[in-house]
Parts: C-alpha cells; structure tokens; sequence
C-alpha cells in the first residue's frame, strides 16, 4: 500500500512542475511604461576603449559642473581633496580648492560642540545634508544618491546618466494617464518608470566654465558624466596599461619558451 502512494505521490508532484514550467511565461509581458522607456544613448570618451586616456581638460569641466550644480544635493562621499591633483592639478591649486570649502564637519576643541572648520587635501567632498532625513525633507522624499560610483551602480553605466540628464521632455500627448508625472514628479523617457523627483539640473550657461568652452545642456552632461567615471574607476587608464604590459610581458615570454622547446628537442625523438 505504501509503494502505490509513494507512486501517486511522486507522480503528481511531476505532473503539478511540469503543468508549472508549460503555464510560466519566457519572458515579462510589456507592460505600458515600456513603449515609452528609450533604451540610453551611447557616449564615447576618451577613457573609452582598448587604449584609454583621461581628458583631464573634461574631467575639470566635469568638476566643476559637479561643484557648481550637483553638490547641492548629491554627495560624493569616496573622493577626496587631494584626488583630484590626477586631473591635472597643482598642490596648490588643490589646497585652494579644499579652502573653498568651510563647511567640513568638525568638533570645537574648546567646548566639544559641533562645529565647522575650512577643508584640508585630505578632507572628502562634503554631503549636502546633514543625514537622510534632511536630505529627503529637501527632495519631495526622494533621496539623492551618492555620485562616487553612480556610473558603476547604475545598469547602462556611462550612457545611463548622459541619456537621463539629457532626457528631460514633456510627456508624449499618447502618454497613458497613470504614467504621467504627478506632482513634484518629472517626465524622462530614460528613467525606470518614466517619471522622477529630480528637476531638469542643467540649463544652457548655468556655469561658466574656465576655458571657454560654451556651457550646453548636452556640452555639461557629457563633462560631469566623464568626470563621474573617473570618480567611479579613476585606476581605470592605469589599469588598462598594466593589463597591456602584462599581456605583452606573457606572449613574449610563451613565444621564446615555445622557441627554445622546439631548440632544445628539435634532435630528439618524441
């Protein structure tokens, strides 16, 4: 009696997987939002590529366009001062920098309040926001995230943050009623689900940049874009070269071990 109901048993637990696996989906039914999601637009640097390098001119036009528009309500928690003298920056140019900041947290020596002081090389870029909290009360509840390695937490990378701070639009006139912006909310093809609680951030000459080039729209995103992939990798150059050494170093060396096999064995009989 056992065996037969172990064999039921058996029997239907198949028949329930298999009946599972027939009625599963392969794939995600589309839904609305996805005829109207853009897939990001491709944006070649300089750090691009098999043989890479840093546009150090960018990547200063980047920090600035960081400094001057993103810091207001992005951190960027992992960079330091004194990182930035790999963008082509004297020390002193970055102690004056680090200067131009007096609001590194701090603690009074005196009176062991907390206080602020002006910042050292040695500081890190200073967060907007004293903690989550006071950053989601100043952003619609929305929280900002860290730019350190944006272009590495995001799917799509470099593309992804280029398309979304270029993608700003008015909603499509076909645009479903459930998938328009509500309030505090802004239209962007490029955005997960269309819609978010970031402002347009950039705006034709809203910074001036040092070196003349015309501040557009498209001209300042792909400079903080750049900028954000060496914060994300900025052993990235030197990573690539080490990699090409080492390539170069191995082929050398299987090609004479490989010669001095055939030398060594060419008289013998294998």
């Amino acid at each position: 009696m056992v065996r037969p109901l172990g064999f039921l048993v058996g029997l239907g637990f198949i028949a329930a997987l298999v009946l599972a696996i027939l009625t599963t989906p392969l794939t995600n039914e589309p839904n609305a939002s996805h005829e109207f999601h853009k897939h990001p637009k491709h944006l070649k640097l300089a750090s691009d590529g098999l043989v890479p390098h840093w546009d150090k001119a960018q990547l200063q036009r980047g920090m600035q366009v960081y400094k001057e528009v993103c810091s207001a309500c992005h951190s960027l928690n992992l960079v330091a001062f004194r990182n930035i003298q790999d963008l082509g920056y004297t020390e002193g140019q970055v102690k004056s920098f680090a200067k131009s900041y007096d609001n590194i947290p701090s603690i009074n020596p005196d009176t062991g309040e907390p206080a602020t002081r002006t910042g050292l090389p040695s500081d890190h870029f200073p967060a907007p926001y004293a903690n989550e909290v006071a950053a989601r009360a100043a952003n619609n509840n929305a929280l900002p995230p860290d730019l350190s390695l944006i272009t590495k937490a995001r799917e799509g990378g470099k593309d992804y943050i280029y398309s979304l701070l270029t993608g700003f639009q008015n909603p499509p006139a076909n645009l479903p009623k459930e998938l328009r912006p509500g309030t505090g909310l802004h239209y962007n093809p490029y955005f997960a689900n269309l819609n978010l609680a970031m402002a347009p951030p950039l705006a034709d000459g809203q910074v001036t940049y040092a070196d003349g080039t015309k501040a557009t729209v498209d001209q300042m995103a792909k400079d903080v874009t750049a900028f954000l992939v060496w914060t994300a990798e900025p052993k990235l150059v030197k990573r690539v070269q080490v990699g090409w050494g080492a390539f170069i170093f191995l082929l050398i060396f299987s090609t004479l071990t490989y010669l001095s096999y055939r030398n060594i064995w060419a008289d013998k009989e294998h």
